[in-house]
């Protein structure tokens, strides 16, 4: 097995897969294309020669060429099983699973021998959480893959901490490869345009046999101008009316729900802080690559906001938090991030200036009546004292520190 022979490591995923590696459950790894999923393979790949040089790797990455003659689950197995070696651990990474229809009854049935680690990725939602929910209930776990964070975004293309290189990651985003390319527009632009394409084209109009790629482009148009805009299919059917162009309400909600599922956007749903509720209607989208949404509508000083929104968002996804939108009556919260049975609030401006965006921004989080931490996201570098007790982050220390 020739390893790549940059493998920058990611130290939180890795940590977190540690603990189930040599056990009879399957390590699931999904995440958006081009996230970095098969270098973490590579990379528990690396971790398990370090500890046995002669191991029995069984490697296959539905994306090369070489296993395509690998069709079917029952291919897979075969291939798998003529490799199995008895008494020992056998290491089985698949990459890009969801290429081979029922993979999961291939899975579940390698899983029956207490020597076999198996360790999968996928680059969609909904195949793998739905068949393997029903077929291996109980024997396999999820860790979900983003693109890098500002600290790991820095760490890749080893730079300092500093506006301007916060500003190249806003505009760029986090995807891996680009170490391998020129931070300019012009050459970085590219790449992401082919990411873009790949998963527009294969993940969400190959999968699903789309006819009308045409409005799901602007579709993808739409809530790139939109991010973080309290809407519904409703809302968005109204909307493409007025631009004559009638499409149903379950046309949205399906297309929507094809881009979430193929990891390009994130689908936010909106808590009820006195009622404890779920809001059934009305919900935010936010994407999982800055890069990726620039590329869409360009980066525009005008979306300033907006894009600061989405970094707060991504953050909190990669330090593991789930996250709603929170009402408290008429008053809106940003972010409700919950982890671990402990929550945290999260207003997002872009910047405080006058006591009015004062009042509005800090005031929200002090009629919540409990004790979990709250605070405000601005873009402003001031770092100064607390406003009753809720600290106020610039977004670089907060991507930063927190």
């Amino acid at each position: 097995m020739n390893l790549p022979q940059t493998l920058i490591n990611r130290k939180g995923y890795s940590e977190k897969i540690k603990p189930f590696m040599k056990k009879s459950i399957a390590k699931v790894l999904t995440g958006q294309r081009r996230v970095g999923k098969s270098f973490l393979l590579f990379q528990l790949m690396k971790q398990v020669l370090e500890e046995e040089p002669n191991a029995n790797i069984i490697y296959i990455n539905f994306e090369d060429f070489a296993f395509s003659q690998i069709q079917t689950a029952e291919d897979m197995h075969a291939y798998i099983t003529s490799r199995l070696q008895e008494n020992q651990f056998n290491y089985i990474f698949i990459d890009e699973i969801q290429e081979i229809q029922n993979f999961e009854k291939s899975v579940r049935s390698l899983l029956l021998s207490p020597w076999n680690d198996i360790y999968l990725t996928g680059s969609n939602a909904k195949m793998l959480s739905g068949e393997l929910a029903t077929y291996l209930s109980g024997r396999y776990i999820e860790f979900k893959i983003y693109s890098l964070s500002y600290l790991e975004f820095l760490e890749f293309h080893q730079l300092a901490n500093t506006e301007q290189n916060l500003d190249l990651y806003s505009r760029y985003g986090g995807l891996p490869y680009l170490i391998n390319l020129p931070l300019t527009d012009e050459v970085v632009n590219e790449y992401l345009k082919s990411v873009y394409s790949t998963i527009v084209f294969r993940d969400v109009v190959g999968r699903y046999n789309l006819r009308n790629s045409d409005f799901l482009e602007r579709l993808i148009r739409f809530l790139s101008e939109n991010i973080g805009s309290l809407f519904s299919a409703k809302n968005i059917s109204d909307y493409l009316k007025s631009q004559h162009t009638t499409v149903s309400v379950n046309q949205i909600q399906n297309y929507t729900q094809y881009l979430s599922n193929a990891f390009l956007i994130h689908r936010v749903e909106r808590y009820d802080l006195v009622g404890k509720r779920i809001f059934e209607i009305g919900e935010k989208y936010y994407f999982e690559n800055m890069g990726i949404r620039n590329i869409v509508i360009g980066y525009r000083l005008t979306d300033k906001a907006k894009i600061l929104e989405n970094l707060v968002y991504n953050h909190l996804l990669y330090r593991d938090y789930t996250v709603r939108i929170g009402y408290l009556g008429n008053n809106e919260i940003d972010f409700i991030g919950e982890k671990d049975h402990e929550k945290i609030y999260i207003q997002v401006a872009l910047r405080i200036d006058n006591e009015a965006t004062a009042q509005r921004e800090f005031g929200n989080l002090l009629k919540i009546q409990d004790n979990y931490p709250k605070l405000v996201v601005t873009s402003d570098p001031y770092t100064g004292n607390s406003y009753e007790g809720i600290r106020h982050y610039p977004i670089r220390e907060f991507l930063s520190e927190f």
